[in-house]
């Protein structure tokens, strides 16, 4: 049997893909070149029929409304009377017929008498604005020759676009008779029908065009529409297929109407006079165009068509077709277009094509030959450092069937480099998708093992601020072992890990008591080992850790030592992201768990409110999530819903920062940074003092005695009269009771008692104070003043920047005080409930607004993105009347609704705030009982609040014991 000899392998590409680039090159340049001067031949044969299209169909365009509109004016009589003014009235109807035609310019009537009546469009002549000197406004100009006291008269008139006179003026008779005229003379002979004239020179503008006239229905006259030549050379003004192209229109007799002759200036239509003496136009013949000539001697009787003929030395692809004129003679159109212009796309592309084949082919022969033999080294070496990789038990060999000797030697490599790198992406895949911490590391350190077949291992963690390699796994026997966290100083050079953390992995032998002395976590044992020691780094080479696999064999397989540290990097990276992740979130919990604490630390009023919450909401989604039935047995949280209620319950109250102190604090009406009513004191104060020097004058005047005892009497009065009126002024400003309409009137009267102040208020105060005085002038000094006022400088006013609009971007539904603050004496005093103002009251809700607002412009990880949600609506009520958003339980997720449970339960009974005393849980459970029923919290999660004993285990944590009494669950449930 006879032996197939293999191939080498650059041979064998080397011939294939020289014959292959050669056959293709030859191919294609031949292909390409015919198939693509066919396709612009017959565009350009398509182009000329749509140019010769479209040209016929501009010329009927300009002819045939003029016609029809001939005929009709010829049926109806457009013009009757017998002068100027009976026939100006009739003008409507013919400035109607020009305007229902484009190309017409101007419409007459020639009366036998030697008469005439013409309409001009003044915007259509294109000659009438060097002839006419129109007024302004002008539209419209009649040329009007008719009798006037048995003589002729010419006359000018114009009109607006109204058809309204301007102006009218008599000009020198002209020597103009329309009996004269070929138009007329025409008609006349051939009365039934409308005529097209030859094109000639119109009298009055010097403009060359054709008329259309016929004989008017039972009347001695002619009517007749002028059509200039320039509108009919428009038509194939932007025709040009080719910068050469050349294209003229001519009449049956050869004359020329318009003519494009390649980059040419256009050519202007004019009258000539033959050598017979006669006017007419020029013909093609006459002119230098021997293309267009050739192609109008070429027989037309066949109609619309193209060939190629030869001219001028070059090779022309021409077109011919008829246009039928109504009316009139058919016209021709010519067109011409030369081949190197109409190809020159395709020669330039076949020379360079065929220059960019050459040039390919040599370099394609060249690259192959250098390729395919630097491809055949590279596969041999790839097949033996594969044969190196191939040294694990494979289930799926590959098996690739080549005459090439090389491929055929490597795919018995390639059967282990498969398996391995599966196995080493599986690895890295597991390790990669691992997001718990501590279930990572000891993922690691199992994959480690198995991969060595170790039966034991360390994972150590490099401690950056220890200098030293830490203890966190430990694995033996397929088990995980409990680890007393010790560690190893990088400066212990005897240790094996440390020599392998400085260098790279290693292996040596283990005596029995050097595995006791350097790996006292592990097992002891009687016999010799192998340690495997592999730092594991991360992508830049920085240490994240190390790890120590002990081996009960003497010899170690290099494949698999290979593969523990291949994957040791992967497990580097994964540890090192994790670790950051882990270190990232403990910055994050800090920093929350510091924004609370500083807004409990910075009022006394709120405690440790920041803090319990957070336990308080999680006590209640823990009793939520081991309901079996009822409304919340399908409730549960994953561990990243877990991660955003607890972020939310530490950051649900983080706008308070933006509330002022003063304001959280206000125990009294008139309090602000201080108390005010040491002012009003003072006031009351001066008024007594200025009692008694009342009274003291008035005895030092009463020479006699005798009004002393009455004096007297008024002086105690007015004492006690005002101690009464300040003691009720301090009393109101506590707050303690309800502001009846008798205690607020009495405020008022005592607002109208006066004092005088001689001293300016508007010295020695801040900046911002001084401009909200300055809203009124200062009056002169002294002054008299309201004992107790509401001045303009009380007023704050309320900047657009702390404006909630309605249409605002968060949905919050609010009822924004006018103004900021308004520390009006006489406002605050008669505040009803409280010491709380509207405005004050509102800034202390924003807290929740700012809230929202924070929290929203964070930007939180998809998986905390519910955290704005969750933190901002523990105020909101089931009913819809909650603030700041007003939504329904419906709107409003489980985890919130919670949140306002625990909001309310902690405020009830927080037993460290100096305003109140904490309630016990029988009088804050039946306080919640009235907000259930009244629908401010979610009674089903009440219920669950009540039944599953969350409120107790938070009491006993967080509440005084005689806070803790015993009441009725089931009065409540």
């Amino acid at each position: 049997m006879r032996i197939r000899k293999n191939v080498h392998f650059h041979i064998y590409i080397s011939y294939f893909f020289t014959g292959l680039i050669l056959i293709f090159a030859i191919a294609m340049g031949t292909v390409q070149f015919s198939r693509m001067s066919q396709i612009i031949l017959a565009q350009a044969n398509s182009s000329y029929a749509l140019i010769g299209n479209e040209v016929a169909s501009n010329v009927k365009d300009i002819y045939e409304p003029v016609k029809n509109q001939t005929e009709v004016l010829a049926q109806s009589h457009p013009i009757t009377g017998k002068d100027l003014n009976e026939r100006l009235t009739h003008v409507n109807y013919l400035a109607k017929a020009i305007t229902s035609v484009k190309s017409a310019t101007s419409v007459y009537v020639g009366f036998a008498s030697g008469e005439f009546f013409l309409l001009r469009q003044y915007a259509k002549s294109n000659g009438g604005q060097d002839v006419f000197k129109a007024p302004t406004k002008t539209t419209w100009i009649v040329q009007s020759t008719s009798m006037d006291a048995g003589k002729m008269v010419e006359h000018l008139v114009y009109l607006d676009d109204r058809l309204n006179e301007i102006s009218r003026q008599q000009i020198p008779l002209r020597n103009y008779d329309p009996r004269q005229r070929g138009w007329y003379e025409t008609a006349m002979k051939n009365a039934s029908q409308a005529n097209v004239s030859e094109p000639y020179y119109f009298f009055t503008t010097g403009q060359i065009g054709v008329t259309y006239a016929q004989k008017i229905v039972d009347a001695d006259a002619i009517v007749g529409i002028d059509i200039e030549m320039p509108t009919i050379h428009e038509t194939i003004r932007n025709s040009n297929v080719t910068p050469s192209t050349r294209i003229a229109l001519i009449d049956s007799k050869g004359q020329l109407l318009a003519w494009q002759n390649g980059k040419q200036p256009a050519y202007k239509p004019q009258i000539v006079t033959k050598l017979d003496g006669t006017q007419g136009m020029p013909t093609l013949a006459e002119q230098n165009a021997p293309v267009l000539n050739k192609i109008r001697e070429l027989d037309s009787s066949a109609g619309n068509g193209s060939q190629t003929l030869d001219a001028i030395d070059k090779t022309w692809a021409t077109y011919q077709g008829k246009i039928q004129i109504p009316g009139g003679h058919d016209l021709r159109i010519l067109i011409a277009s030369p081949h190197e212009e109409l190809l020159a796309d395709v020669i330039r592309m076949r020379k360079q094509t065929s220059l960019l084949f050459l040039v390919m082919l040599i370099i394609g022969i060249a690259v192959t030959i250098y390729f395919s033999r630097l491809a055949s080294n590279p596969l041999k070496q790839l097949n033996d450092e594969a044969s190196k990789i191939a040294r694990f038990d494979f289930k799926s060999p590959i098996n690739i069937q080549s005459r090439i000797k090389e491929i055929a030697d490597l795919s018995n490599s390639m059967r282990g480099m498969k398996a391995t790198i599966r196995s080493f992406l599986d690895i890295a895949s597991s390790l990669a998708s691992e997001t718990n911490y501590d279930k990572l590391l000891a993922r690691v350190l199992k994959e480690m093992s198995e991969i060595t077949e170790a039966k034991s291992g360390i994972l150590y963690l490099y401690q950056p601020q220890d200098k030293a390699m830490q203890v966190v796994q430990a694995y033996a026997d397929h088990q995980v072992l409990d680890t007393n966290a010790h560690s190893i100083s990088m400066a212990d050079e005897t240790h094996p890990v440390i020599l392998a953390c400085k260098s790279r992995s290693s292996i040596c032998q283990l005596q029995a008591a050097d595995l006791t002395r350097y790996f006292s976590t592990l097992p002891a044992t009687d016999h010799t080992t192998t340690l495997i020691a592999i730092p594991l780094k991360d992508r830049s080479g920085t240490l994240v850790g190390a790890i120590a696999l002990v081996i009960d064999d003497a010899d170690i397989d290099p494949g698999r030592q290979a593969m523990a540290e291949a994957v040791s990097g992967a497990a580097a990276v994964a540890i090192e992201n994790q670790r950051l992740i882990q270190e990232q979130k403990a910055l994050l919990e800090a920093f929350i768990q510091l924004i609370a604490s500083a807004i409990d630390a910075k009022s006394p009023y709120t405690g440790g409110h920041c803090q319990r919450v957070p336990v308080l909401t999680k006590l209640l989604a823990q009793a939520a999530c081991k309901e079996t039935e009822g409304p919340f047995a399908d409730f549960q949280l994953t561990e990243t819903e877990w991660e955003e209620l607890h972020i939310a319950a530490w950051l649900h109250d983080c706008g308070k920062v933006t509330t002022p102190e003063y304001i959280v604090d206000k125990a009294t009406k008139l309090e602000t940074l201080y108390d005010r009513i040491h002012e009003i004191r003072m006031r009351f104060e001066v008024l007594k003092r200025d009692a008694q020097i009342d009274y003291w004058q008035a005895v030092a005047k009463d020479d006699t005695g005798n009004d002393a005892a009455e004096l007297k009497k008024k002086l105690d009065d007015t004492i006690t009269q005002l101690d009464s009126d300040f003691a009720f002024v301090a009393e109101c400003n506590e707050g303690g009771e309800f502001m009846a309409p008798d205690k607020i009137a009495r405020i008022q009267d005592i607002a109208g008692r006066h004092w005088h102040r001689t001293l300016s208020d508007r010295i020695g105060i801040s900046h911002d104070e001084k401009e909200r005085k300055n809203r009124t002038t200062e009056p002169n000094l002294p002054v008299q003043e309201q004992l107790l006022s509401d001045k303009p400088e009380h007023i704050f006013t309320r900047s657009p920047r702390d404006t909630i609009t309605p249409d605002n971007p968060w949905g919050f539904k609010v009822k924004v005080p006018e103004h900021l603050y308004n520390r009006g004496e006489v406002y605050n005093l008669t505040v009803a409930r409280g010491t709380l103002s509207e405005e004050e009251r509102y800034k202390i809700n924003e807290h929740m607004i700012q809230t929202i607002m924070m929290l929203e412009k964070l930007p939180f990880p998809r998986h905390l993105a519910r955290v704005p949600e969750i933190a901002g609506g523990h105020h909101e009520k089931m009913d819809g009347t909650g603030y700041p958003k007003r939504l329904m339980a419906a709107d409003m997720s489980i985890p919130a609704r919670m949140m306002a449970i625990a909001d309310i339960f902690e405020a009830l009974t927080a037993a460290d705030r100096p305003y109140k005393k904490g309630k016990t849980l029988s009088e804050a459970i039946k306080i919640m009982s009235f907000m259930k029923k009244d629908q401010h919290i979610d009674g089903e999660l009440f219920s669950l609040f009540l039944k599953s004993g969350a409120y107790l285990e938070y009491g006993k944590k967080f509440m005084n014991p005689e806070q803790i009494d015993e009441f009725d669950i089931h009065a409540y449930v």
